[in-house]
């Protein structure tokens, strides 16, 4: 069922945002030289507060930058060779950019002209849904008939397709990405042949870009329909050749939907690769995971048995409910037990063994491991209890030592 999208943007959305008039102003916005664009257009004109701002604007960079000191803002220089100047704002970073156009692209980055062309700019742009133009009254500039393909839930490229995706390879990526968020049907024909012949140009992009949108797209409410679209593509074949578990991606996201637990897209990342801590260990180095989400993703690959608590002592409580989500019989009481659960401190240590008589020196630390396993598998029990395992312990440390 199609959406209605309205032919404008309430000028509300952005009235209320302090300092963003200032900045309009400055930029002559009323006067037309200036206009909102992206995703704080698309989302806007669905009903959904946008995050990011970003506007275009015909003025060149360097005239942005005196306009807005003028005004009594901050203009970070983030990226003047391509005309992007960032304005802090109370609320979040606003990103100026002069209208565009390629005059020659790789794949990865592009060399850029400016121009006062809205359209020229507006053709450069990777999908139709993001290259809407809405003025300080709300008009909306549509060149590529993005209205009509987001009311209808359709992710299409600007102009053909092949050649999109070869000036950014990224877009490959980002087209799935938007697809999993907006598409109402099956994907564009013209762009999912096009993403498919073009899958190994994946191969050029850094790690960390793949990295960015995977996550991204893992994300969602369920991308598993989108990511099962582009396993039957092979569009992950050239870089992500282990990631064929859709089934248990469906799984987990069931699951996370049935027990009311929100999305965590390296959780469902663990998900996708077969249960091999090394492939997952594999997978996270080529991805330039930080060393906690390479640690998280490797003990995720686990299928080990033992109760959660456990688990969470040993391990962490997100390894725990990674691993609750992704094997146990019975999930919902997993993530219950773990619900307010605070890791506790062994009440014994080293020096109260050698004050009950283990000798100085390695029989201290083995009789130490050993009471602390046993405590963690009777569950963490009093203090009495672990007098009492101490006092086996501790004679049979001391027998041990004769």
């Amino acid at each position: 069922m199609a959406l209605v999208i309205p032919d404008h943007l309430d000028p509300a959305r952005w009235r209320g945002i302090p300092r963003l008039a200032d900045l309009l102003a400055a930029l002559g916005g009323e006067a037309g030289e200036t206009r909102f664009v992206g995703g704080f257009v698309r989302d806007g004109l669905r009903g959904v507060v946008g995050k990011d701002i970003d506007l275009a604007t015909r003025l060149s960079p360097e005239t942005v930058m005196a306009r807005v000191a003028a005004a009594g803002l901050k203009a970070v220089p983030t990226g003047l060779a391509h005309g992007t100047v960032t304005v802090p704002l109370p609320e979040g970073p606003v990103e100026v950019t002069t209208l565009r156009r390629d005059v020659s692209t790789d794949g990865r980055h592009a060399v850029v002209d400016f121009t006062d062309d809205w359209r020229e700019d507006a053709a450069r742009r990777d999908f139709t849904i993001n290259a809407l133009f809405a003025a300080t009254d709300g008009g909306i500039t549509d060149y590529f008939d993005g209205l009509a393909d987001l009311a209808a839930g359709r992710i299409r490229f600007i102009g053909d397709p092949l050649l999109r995706i070869a000036e950014d390879h990224l877009r490959i990526l980002r087209f799935f990405r938007f697809h999993a968020r907006f598409a109402a049907g099956p994907p564009d024909e013209a762009a999912i042949t096009a993403c498919r012949a073009r899958a190994n140009d994946l191969m050029a992009l850094s790690r960390e870009r793949i990295a960015d949108e995977m996550l991204k797209l893992l994300a969602l409410d369920d991308p598993t329909p989108t990511v099962a679209l582009m396993l039957a593509n092979g569009i992950l074949t050239p870089v992500l050749p282990e990631m064929t578990e859709a089934a248990r991606l469906a799984a987990l996201v069931a699951r996370e939907q049935a027990l009311g637990v929100a999305p965590d897209p390296l959780r469902r990342l663990a998900a996708l690769l077969p249960a091999e801590p090394a492939t997952a260990d594999a997978v996270a180095a080529r991805l330039k995971l930080s060393n906690a989400a390479r640690k998280r993703l490797r003990l995720a690959a686990e299928d080990a048995s033992g109760p959660v608590l456990a688990t969470a002592y040993m391990l962490g409580t997100d390894a725990a409910r990674d691993r609750a989500l992704l094997y146990a019989g019975d999930a919902g009481a997993a993530l219950a037990a773990l619900d307010g659960w605070e890791r506790p401190i062994l009440p014994v240590s080293g020096g109260a063994l050698i004050a009950a008589g283990v000798p100085k020196g390695p029989l201290v630390a083995t009789a130490l491991q050993k009471i602390e396993r046993r405590w963690i598998a009777e569950g963490f029990p009093d203090r009495d209890r672990v007098a009492a395992i101490t006092a086996e312990e501790v004679a049979q440390a001391s027998r041990s030592s004769r």
